[in-house]
């Protein structure tokens, strides 16, 4: 590796599975000293003990408030500043229009509109000139799915937080992106189609027909663009979208 994140303090919430889980050992082996978040205390042990490296864990929901004061506390206890923050957490289920619950609508955006910016406004403290600020999107969030329409409101507005939060911080040199997927091998995608595993297999083969490259991303790969945005090599870039999605957003 060429730790490119040697030095940085990172920290990932929803790191337990996937995506978070890839990154977190990406950043790990790049260098970065990293706190992690999961909402389950036996799954979040495994990931760490996974992850390797410099890592702490922090057992915490990003919809509460008061989880996140605590992570934030113990970031500020130990260390006092955070390079990198990476805003994962969150998912969503799938009901078509007309069977949609309040619960359904309240779980989603709880996690992926509330859960963001607390995150991010409560981590602003810790947060210095140049750092880092990415916020996990999603395709859904520019395109049109049946059935998907909570989940994709709720990553639409992620999109428009970057574009309103870097002018609210504009003189403190803080960079916020959105990272957007595609269709991505992980098992909050395939468990969309239930537990069976010929239907998850199904899922992922119709989501591979859609995509230009006419396969589904692999967690590493997001993994590999959120190190971009973590980097110093994007030390120009801020309020954008980086789609990593095989082109199936951009056709």
């Amino acid at each position: 590796m060429t730790q490119r994140l040697n030095g940085k303090i990172a920290v990932i919430t929803g790191a337990t599975s996937g995506i978070g889980l890839a990154t977190a050992k990406r950043f790990a082996a790049e260098g970065a000293q990293l706190f992690v978040t999961g909402r389950r205390k036996d799954v979040l042990d495994a990931a760490i003990a996974e992850i390797g490296g410099n890592v702490t864990g922090i057992q915490a929901d990003s919809a509460k408030l008061a989880d996140l004061d605590r992570l934030y506390e113990l970031v500020k206890q130990q260390v006092g500043r955070i390079d990198v923050l990476f805003v994962n957490a969150g998912g969503g289920s799938m009901l078509p229009l007309g069977e949609i619950t309040e619960e359904q609508y309240d779980d989603t955006f709880n996690r992926n509109v509330k859960g963001v910016l607390f995150t991010v406004q409560k981590a602003l403290p810790l947060l210095g000139q140049g750092s880092s600020v990415i916020l996990t999107g999603s395709t859904a969030g520019s395109t049109g799915t049946p059935a998907f329409s909570v989940y994709a409101a709720s990553k639409a507005a992620l999109r428009n937080f970057a574009r309103n939060w870097i002018l609210d911080l504009k003189d403190r040199g803080i960079r916020i992106n959105t990272l957007s997927p595609g269709p991505t091998e992980t098992t909050g995608l395939v468990e969309l189609a239930g537990k069976d595993k010929a239907q998850q297999q199904g899922l992922l083969d119709y989501f591979a027909t859609q995509v230009p490259m006419g396969r589904v991303g692999r967690a590493e790969e997001i993994a590999a663009a959120a190190l971009f945005l973590a980097s110093d090599d994007s030390s120009f870039i801020t309020g954008t979208e980086l789609f990593a999605d095989g082109g199936i957003a951009q056709v």
